[in-house]
């Protein structure tokens, strides 16, 4: 006989399986048809399981937008550090960094409207902000911080700059065929203020 401990392990196994396939099929709704498609009950559909069940994991479909945008603010993390890491001179990170940004906006626009642009209840840039969201903050200001002495304010402005530029650009209201150019200014404009800072130069 099962002791209660395996048993309560293979329950939560099992949730988290339920919970998995439920924010991979809304973000295969999300992608192909857009967010309006991601319903409660298109999603029961979509993985043959009761609204009920659906509720039973997710209070809402903000909830599961959360989810998606959790995931998705984990890959932006990753991308960015094999970005970073992949340089070699003082600039390039911060370039390759910015590029890598764009190429995951655009290619995943549904998870980043998720990650960025849809109203959700997580936390950012707060004391207990969860550590998945942190990471792609931090991931820039590893690539920022050769440059400035105050890093927060200076990783704050740049992916500002970056998600600005990125989500102009996803919308159309910028030429594409811009955007080194812009991405350049952007970094120059952070190795400028770096050899201004105090202690700097």
């Amino acid at each position: 006989m099962r002791s209660r401990q395996q048993q309560s392990e293979r329950k939560s196994r099992e949730r988290a399986g339920r919970e998995e396939r439920i924010v991979a099929a809304a973000r295969a709704v999300a992608e192909s048809e857009g967010w309006d498609a991601v319903t409660i009950r298109r999603l029961a559909k979509e993985i043959e399981y009761s609204q009920p069940i659906l509720y039973s994991h997710f209070a809402s479909r903000d909830a599961i937008v959360a989810a998606v945008a959790v995931e998705g603010l984990k890959e932006l993390a990753t991308v960015l550090r094999d970005a970073a890491g992949g340089a070699n001179g003082q600039r390039e990170p911060l370039m390759d960094v910015a590029m890598a940004y764009f190429a995951f906006a655009h290619s995943r626009p549904a998870l980043y409207e998720a990650m960025f642009i849809l109203p959700t209840q997580l936390q950012f840039a707060e004391a207990d902000t969860r550590s998945e969201l942190r990471a792609g903050f931090d991931a820039i200001a590893a690539a920022v911080s050769p440059f400035c002495a105050d890093v927060e304010i200076s990783t704050e402005t740049f992916w500002a700059a970056v998600h600005g530029l990125a989500e102009l650009e996803r919308s159309g209201r910028i030429r594409p065929g811009m955007r080194d150019k812009r991405i350049a200014i952007v970094v120059q404009a952070i190795v400028d203020a770096g050899g201004n800072a105090p202690g700097r130069g």
